[in-house]
């Protein structure tokens, strides 16, 4: 009976040490947390062990697809064409993405935790800064500003979380830009239609006010009809612009000869040389020449755009050549199979910092000059949106006293060789 008794004391010690010692690994165990060292035993702490490591494996689970949560989020804020900047309590900047680092020249890494007005030294913008709670955006000169080629950055701070804040930057350069040009072209179209409107009413009160011989009247119809041809050029270019804006993108069903096209050109050309010199003689060397591989080339797309585009530039180079200069026209194509169509002149020339312009609406480099050609300072943007049109571009060169060259370029699938 005691040898019993001591028997059972010995085995109930020995499961205690044993139960001791699983319940010390399963403390070592949830001590470090690794599912890898999970131990595995039987009895209730093999239960707890495994119910352990059921809820180790779910937070696991639910961490991970919070991480790849917050890298989704991180990366889509990250493709943004907008830039986003996250400030702490003390405007040290926490993140930001890609976009802002370009817009603001600050950089993502080198720049984390480093106050943003010490990056920032625009008295616009800590001025900004400073405001409590700020209700619109600030706009600021973005990085590579320069005056003849402007970057503006709308700037709009948003506070959240605990004393925290939000920079949204947008690049608002060519918002700002066609405002401006918006501006430009109202006030521009309002003054070109009053100053032959104004001419009009003057000569139509002297009419009727003046007792005028029939030479005077004729003279003074004259007037009134050349007047009324310039405000019709200018609605006429006025739609055309329109019409290009919002008609569709021209098909590949239509062809116009490169032979038919310089043809009608050059005989423009040449009249409009005529009606500017002496006598009804033609006052320019005017010369059209093609690359005989070319004689056959077919152009394809809206015929009376393209002859529209070639003739704005063959009348411009007439206009403002002085009589007795030249006027080159002629047509190649490039080593990547595109056809070029070059109008050189020797003119005036422009300068430099009017090139980038002078596809603008209204754009005149001399505006004295231009009214004296009979210009309405839409040309060139017709020919741009019908090269754009085309998938074509329009390139412009030129230097002050030797002349302007102006090159239309189709790219291979726009033209053909002849159909039979």
């Amino acid at each position: 009976m005691v040898y019993t008794l001591a028997g059972a004391l010995l085995a109930g010690l020995m499961w205690m040490l044993i139960d001791a010692w699983r319940g010390y690994r399963v403390r070592a165990w949830l001590r470090h947390g690794d599912l890898a060292m999970a131990p595995n035993m039987s009895g209730w702490w093999g239960v707890l062990a495994e119910r352990a490591r059921k809820l180790l494996r779910e937070r696991e689970r639910s961490i991970d697809a919070s991480e790849q949560r917050l890298k989704d989020f991180l990366s889509a804020i990250q493709t943004s064409p907008n830039g986003v900047v996250m400030l702490d309590a003390q405007a040290q900047i926490e993140w930001c993405n890609q976009t802002a680092a370009i817009q603001l020249g600050i950089h993502p890494e080198r720049d984390v935790m480093q106050r943003i007005g010490n990056l920032m030294r625009d008295p616009v913008f800590t001025a900004y800064m400073a405001l409590e709670q700020p209700t619109e955006s600030v706009v600021l000169e973005g990085r590579g500003h320069r005056v003849e080629r402007p970057v503006r950055i709308s700037v709009q701070r948003h506070r959240y979380g605990e004393g925290k804040q939000l920079l949204l930057t947008r690049d608002v350069t060519m918002v700002e830009q066609a405002e401006a040009m918006r501006r430009d072209f109202v006030a521009n179209v309002s003054h070109e239609i009053r100053t032959p409107l104004t001419v009009l009413s003057g000569f139509v009160e002297t009419i009727q006010t003046l007792r005028l011989t029939q030479e005077e009247q004729k003279h003074y119809l004259s007037l009134m009809a050349t007047q009324a041809h310039r405000m019709q050029g200018l609605v006429e270019d006025l739609l055309t612009l329109s019409r290009l804006e919002g008609s569709p993108v021209p098909g590949m069903n239509q062809v116009l000869p490169m032979s038919r096209l310089m043809q009608s050109c050059e005989q423009e050309a040449k009249g409009l040389s005529a009606s500017l010199g002496q006598g009804g003689e033609v006052s320019h060397h005017i010369h059209f020449v093609m690359n005989p591989l070319l004689a056959e080339a077919e152009l394809i797309g809206e015929s009376r755009e393209l002859q529209s585009a070639l003739s704005n530039l063959v009348s411009n180079a007439v206009r403002y050549t002085p009589a007795g200069g030249d006027v080159h026209v002629s047509v190649d194509q490039g080593v990547d199979g595109s056809l070029s169509i070059e109008v050189r002149d020797t003119g005036a020339g422009i300068a430099a910092e009017h090139l980038p312009r002078l596809t603008e609406r209204f754009y005149r480099v001399d505006r004295s000059r231009s009214r004296e050609s009979g210009g309405t300072g839409l040309g060139l943007a017709i020919v741009k949106h019908v090269m754009q049109r085309h998938g074509g571009s329009l390139h412009i060169s030129s230097q002050l006293g030797q002349g302007s060259c102006f090159k239309l370029v189709f790219p291979a699938s726009r033209w053909v060789r002849m159909r039979a």
